[in-house]
């Protein structure tokens, strides 16, 4: 497997597969979401398109990155989206790294959005594609941070080596710029419990596939079969 990593803004080409991640938070912040129930995540372009699609659809929940804002439901923090009942609701999602990484690869065949909370699960799916070359897009500070990086890098291992043992992985994104700055209150609209919600190794059992359905970018997730003796890793 032919792995790359990318920052948003080296994208030169689309690729074949696209896996994006971003950490803290937006990719976690995804998965609890499905964890909560929702259905489905557009992904939107701008804080403008988010209210649009928000006041033509009020019973969406939509979510940004920063402090409380008027028109949005809650903001872009694992610790406060894990108390909402999202059944069979749909999110917008609008972020500064996440959903712009996203849209940057939105016509590549497969797009796949991650952090480590669905590491297994990503992994898991693409091996099951097989596919010679997979690019991990970087999102966050220009493609330099280092949570994402080594997220990015881990199920990349993952992916041939699937007894790789997260660890070290998990001990650089607990040391990162972003971890530092969420656990100081430096960024707005933190819990308490973020860090560690966005370090829990595998949480959810399912992959996150993002797909083009008309003018919308939506994420939704993909249900991986458990394990057993006759379907190993």
């Amino acid at each position: 497997m032919d792995a790359r990593f990318l920052g948003i803004d080296d994208l030169a080409e689309v690729p074949s597969v696209a896996v994006v991640v971003d950490v803290m938070r937006a990719f976690t912040v995804a998965a609890w979401a499905f964890g909560q129930g929702a259905e489905k995540i557009v992904l939107a372009g701008s804080l403008d398109e988010a209210l649009a699609l928000k006041a033509r659809h009020p019973d969406w929940v939509a979510l940004k990155d920063g402090p409380a804002a008027p028109g949005f439901d809650t903001v872009n923090s694992p610790g406060l989206l894990r108390s909402m009942d999202l059944g069979g609701r749909t999110v917008v999602q609008k972020t500064t790294a996440g959903t712009v990484g996203a849209l940057a690869v939105k016509d590549a065949p497969l797009v796949l959005c991650a952090g480590f909370v669905v590491a297994e699960a990503t992994a898991r799916l693409l091996r099951t594609r097989r596919s010679g070359s997979i690019t991990f897009v970087v999102t966050g500070e220009g493609g330099q941070a280092d949570e994402d990086l080594a997220c990015a890098q881990y199920i990349a291992r993952r992916v041939t080596e699937a007894d790789t043992d997260p660890a070290e992985f998990l001990r650089r994104a607990a040391e990162s710029r972003a971890a530092s700055e969420l656990a100081q209150g430096v960024r707005q609209g933190v819990h308490p419990d973020d860090v560690a919600l966005c370090l829990e190794i595998d949480r959810f059992p399912f992959a996150m596939v993002a797909t083009s359905e008309g003018p919308l970018m939506v994420l939704r997730p993909h249900a991986m079969p458990a394990l057993t003796d006759e379907n190993p890793a």
